[in-house]
């Protein structure tokens, strides 16, 4: 029964990506042609095998190491960050992005995140966000600072504890849990925004 279930996700995560990759590939100067296409499209059913305990179920997010790092973010979600994770690998993003719906939590980005833009993309045709220097606390509200000096050791906010800072970064999400009209590597979804008032 367990291995059905494997190749049926697995299946789907193939055929789910193909709309994705070929949506990557028609963005205007994403550099991506049949070749890349191709590529991207085995990433990110990998990247879907791999989260795919993930896409309904917070609480194995959690329990894996992600801890929440943000709230709502207009028309892109909250934020749950493994802090173990470093570098890129495609099958373990240091991010995951979830909305919250009437049903429960649904996973709809992947995100990774680094000090400057890599050289090469990790994934063909990546593009690129930023996020700027922030104190992170530990009910997932933030404060953009400088320094981590400047971090209260509260969140102004609602008074939760500080977690951490850090300096500004490049982001790169990838849309593979939620259709993005906008594109794969599009930091906002207009389909997310009407979960952002959960």
């Amino acid at each position: 029964m367990r291995r059905t279930i494997l190749v049926i996700i697995a299946a789907a995560a193939l055929t789910a990506t193909g709309w994705a990759a070929r949506g990557a590939a028609n963005q205007p100067a994403s550099g991506t042609g049949a070749a890349g296409g191709a590529a991207l499209a085995a990433q990110l059913a990998r990247a879907r095998v791999a989260t795919a305990r993930y896409a309904t179920n917070l609480g194995a997010a959690k329990a894996d190491g992600y801890q929440i790092i943000t709230r709502m973010v207009p028309d892109m979600g909250y934020h749950f960050l493994d802090p173990a994770i470093q570098g890129f690998d495609v099958r373990r993003p240091a991010i995951l992005v979830y909305v919250r719906t009437a049903r429960g939590w649904q996973l709809g980005a992947l995100e990774w995140v680094f000090l400057q833009q890599p050289a090469t993309p990790p994934l063909p045709g990546a593009t690129y966000g930023s996020f700027g220097a922030a104190c992170h606390y530990r009910d997932g509200t933030f404060v953009f600072a400088g320094a981590q000096e400047e971090c209260a050791r509260r969140s102004p906010q609602t008074g939760a504890r500080f977690r951490f800072w850090h300096p500004p970064l490049v982001t790169m999400h990838v849309w593979v849990w939620y259709h993005n009209p906008d594109g794969l590597y599009n930091g906002t979804n207009p389909l997310v925004r009407p979960f952002n008032r959960n």
